[in-house]
């Protein structure tokens, strides 16, 4: 590992993705799967057992989460609304050194919050410098969530539950110009549930305090045909 960070190596696909949330269907058996298991310490006893899979085409970034969980709650609905506080999956992808990076927040439901940031740091609570991607995001990219879109009250037994998406490039590249997948990539990935009865912090690539927005602890993408 470069410096001590995690790695992932992304294949080409070799069958397209249904976005059925097939974690062992045609698409997705033979990709390699990565384990969010680094929990903060403020996190609850509840840490569930989540794992991704990733892979591409020329157009895009196709990912899938599998979920093991329990005490899963839903209510956030809308596009860019704070779907961190429910149970949750992220993906945060930093394409090009310099030009800040993505975050792609899902809840179990399927909404959506994504934003370009260029400087993390806080003021008054918000990012110093970011930029809310368009409503039109919102229809691009594309996922399949296996729970209803609302869970309330509460779901306090154990549950397995699926989040598959599909991110294009285009996306990106409004913001940051054309991206070439030879360099390599930045990026992390995350399982949280901030206002569930457990609240629950987990990464791929561990992060050094209580905040998943610490760039210098994204790990390393790789690209391959």
């Amino acid at each position: 590992m470069l410096s001590g960070l995690p790695e992932y190596v992304i294949h080409m696909v070799e069958a397209q993705p249904e976005m059925t949330g097939k974690w062992e269907g045609p698409s997705w058996s033979k990709v390699a799967a990565r384990d969010i298991d680094h929990y903060r310490p403020e996190s609850s006893p509840h840490r569930p057992v989540t794992r991704f899979k990733l892979q591409y085409d020329r157009r895009g970034l196709y990912g899938i989460f599998k979920v093991k969980d329990r005490f899963v709650r839903c209510i956030h609905t809308d596009y860019q609304s704070d779907v961190f506080k429910d149970s949750c999956v992220e993906i945060f992808l930093q394409p090009k050194v310099g030009q800040g990076y993505f975050n792609f927040e899902f809840n179990c439901g399927g909404a959506l919050l994504a934003y370009h940031i260029l400087d993390p740091s806080r003021s008054n609570g918000k990012f110093r410098d970011y930029v809310v991607l368009s409503g039109e995001t919102d229809s691009l990219i594309k996922r399949f969530h296996s729970t209803p879109v609302t869970v309330d009250p509460e779901h306090l037994k154990p549950m397995d539950w699926y989040l598959e998406f599909f991110i294009p490039f285009s996306v990106m590249e409004n913001h940051v110009g054309p991206i070439n997948r030879e360099e390599v990539w930045r990026g992390n990935l995350f399982k949280c549930g901030d206002e569930t009865s457990q609240p629950h912090w987990g990464a791929w690539s561990p992060v050094d305090e209580l905040d998943f927005h610490r760039p210098a602890n994204f790990g390393h993408l790789y690209f391959t045909s």
